[in-house]
């Protein structure tokens, strides 16, 4: 968890845009510096966050100024609840929410026509983007042209029970925290089917999401959430360029199901599978003082490399 720390110290400027969904509820926007005008022709990216991060985390603020030192714009989605304010409806996000993404990615492509977009997503944030682009297929090839997806949980069953094993319980016992301290705020607008009681004394993902998170977005329980969900079995349906960040030592997640099968069947994943690098970390240098962010230059240069090439250039 070190790392999250390091990645703390930039100041950005931002201009928040409120954009307001199908089912009466919303989602806020950080595009990172300034919006980009319509006119303007830089591609730019879009960040998915990870579970009860932000668009203003740590990891997205280094991504938001690499790519802009490569001449990329850059705007974050705050899922539901994530932007400091709770959001209407008694339903927030989940690991398989697609909906909210692909409405945002349909409202930037019209916005700004011109322009590339690419889509960078984080542990959870990965794992939606991998499902939306793998639910969408062909569909995806007009609007999104390349992807970054770094420390994703592919299998989140498998990740649920091996976050107890693997030293992940510190990372597990401070979003819990977080997790339960929003349904006690919303406990008295929950539908009868989420068992409040039940989540609020949750040890562990699985029991929150079997009382929480499962029922209250239709799911049959948390293993039926879990399957459902896991971006491993959408992998085969990316049609763009896609790069895989990954370490084998990430506590949200076995080794064994690291996608490598995955990787060589579709032509159109890349990925870089480290031995070292934790969930979210990748912290390179010499020096803790002056830190190297690997995930975030190797996400950049794979973005870079795919939005601003022209054609026959």
């Amino acid at each position: 968890m070190g790392a999250r720390f390091l990645r703390t110290r930039l100041d950005l400027p931002f201009h928040r845009e409120r954009v307001e969904l199908p089912d009466g509820d919303f989602v806020d926007l950080d595009f990172a510096f300034s919006p980009p005008r319509p006119e303007d022709e830089a591609a730019l990216v879009l960040l998915l966050h990870g579970l009860e991060g932000s668009a203003r985390s740590g990891y997205a603020l280094q991504t938001y100024r690499s790519l802009r030192a490569s001449g990329i714009a850059a705007v974050g989605l705050n899922f539901r609840s994530c932007s400091g304010e709770l959001n209407r409806l008694p339903r927030l996000y989940h690991s398989g929410e697609t909906g909210d993404v692909g409405f945002v990615v349909r409202m930037l492509s019209e916005r700004y026509p011109g322009r590339r977009l690419g889509l960078v997503g984080v542990s959870l944030g990965g794992n939606v983007l991998l499902k939306y682009l793998g639910e969408a297929k062909e569909a995806a090839r007009g609007l999104v042209t390349a992807a970054v997806a770094v420390s994703v949980p592919f299998d989140l069953s498998a990740g649920a029970d091996w976050l107890l094993r693997s030293g992940g319980r510190p990372y597990s016992r401070y979003l819990l925290r977080k997790l339960r301290a929003k349904l006690l705020v919303k406990r008295h607008s929950m539908p009868p089917v989420v068992d409040v009681e039940r989540a609020l004394a949750a040890r562990n993902f699985r029991e929150f999401d079997d009382a929480a998170t499962a029922p209250l977005h239709g799911f049959v329980n948390a293993e039926d959430y879990y399957q459902r969900s896991s971006s491993g079995r959408f992998l085969h349906g990316i049609r763009i360029p896609t790069l895989l960040l990954h370490s084998t030592d990430d506590p949200f997640l076995p080794p064994r199901c690291i996608p490598l099968q995955a990787v060589e069947a579709n032509p159109h994943l890349d990925a870089a599978f480290t031995d070292r690098g934790g969930h979210i970390g990748f912290v390179e240098g010499k020096s803790p003082f002056r830190p190297v962010f690997w995930a975030e230059r190797e996400a950049t240069g794979f973005l870079a490399h795919h939005l601003n090439h022209q054609p026959g250039a």
